[in-house]
């Protein structure tokens, strides 16, 4: 039950909101009294569900400091949205999970990485509420890995290495050095291999370095030709489409309910994928998206 001197606590604000200003002031912090004030409603329930989501979210356990959740954004530009959408990833991991949340931001393009490293603070000047503080990896904060011996000792970094620096002249002596290790991998573990390659392929995107990496896979066609490694890229592009589905329907602001998530999700032909992409583009429905072929 609410006290009541809970109550008169902030409904002294409601009746006085000058008060605000006047008790500040006494500390320092100077803001204007308000010319006009309005009440706003207090319940912050949001009635109509918004879909948020973090790229990838995860509990990080340690031996001797604990534990924290890393979320991990990758961000290709700069969007003027994002921090607020990132202020409330935080805010809301922190309630749900009772432990320190971090914001990791990954970029491959040096401008949007500057500008995701900016600290934000969220409030009036004279006190900011929060203070927003992304960890960002850009091309110049991981090292260029162009050694096979540096590349073999940690094939997962060299993999991100390559990703930023997708549109650096080093580009071209990561991919070298991470397709020697990866031979090396192959004969120990063919799926991690495959999962590898996938991810360094998906991590270039349409950069030049992409068709040097698809002249590196030609070179050596029982390297990259597993049944494996093939049926690992076959899923990644199925992966990608659902990704891209999904996508397009939340920024074209199309509700999708959770039986027509669950129906892009689990679908595993791209044929039937591809079709609903296109069909997505210019929707103004999830029915019209989801129609049988031929209505």
């Amino acid at each position: 039950m609410v006290s009541s001197s809970h109550e008169a606590l902030h409904r002294i604000f409601q009746e006085d909101p000058g008060l605000f200003a006047r008790a500040v002031k006494g500390r320092g912090i100077l803001f204007d009294v308000p010319v006009t004030t309005c009440t706003l409603p207090t319940d912050l329930t949001e009635t109509r569900p918004m879909e948020r989501r973090v790229d990838t979210l995860l509990r990080m356990d340690t031996a001797d400091n604990g534990s924290f959740v890393l979320a991990v954004e990758s961000q290709g530009k700069q969007d003027p949205d994002k921090p607020a959408s990132w202020a409330y990833y935080l805010s809301h991991l922190y309630a749900k999970y009772r432990m320190p949340p971090v914001l990791l931001v990954v970029c491959a393009d040096r401008r949007t990485a500057a500008w995701a490293a900016r600290q934000v603070d969220i409030g009036p000047p004279q006190w900011p509420s929060l203070t927003l503080r992304p960890l960002v990896l850009g091309p110049d904060d991981l090292p260029v890995i162009n050694s096979p011996e540096e590349a073999s000792r940690d094939i997962p970094l060299t993999v991100l290495s390559a990703a930023l620096h997708r549109a650096d002249p080093a580009a071209d002596g990561i991919l070298k050095a991470l397709a020697t290790a990866l031979k090396g991998l192959l004969a120990e573990d063919e799926s991690t291999a495959g999962l590898f390659i996938e991810l360094t392929e998906q991590g270039l995107g349409k950069a030049p370095a992409a068709d040097f990496w698809r002249y590196l896979m030609a070179a050596d066609l029982s390297f990259f030709q597993s049944e494996t490694a093939q049926s690992l890229r076959a899923e990644g592009r199925v992966e990608g489409r659902v990704e891209d589905i999904l996508r397009l329907l939340q920024g074209r602001g199309i509700e999708v309910s959770e039986e027509d998530r669950e129906r892009v999700t689990g679908c595993r032909d791209l044929d039937t994928l591809d079709v609903w992409f296109t069909r997505a583009i210019t929707a103004t429905s999830a029915a019209e998206v989801f129609a049988p072929e031929g209505d």
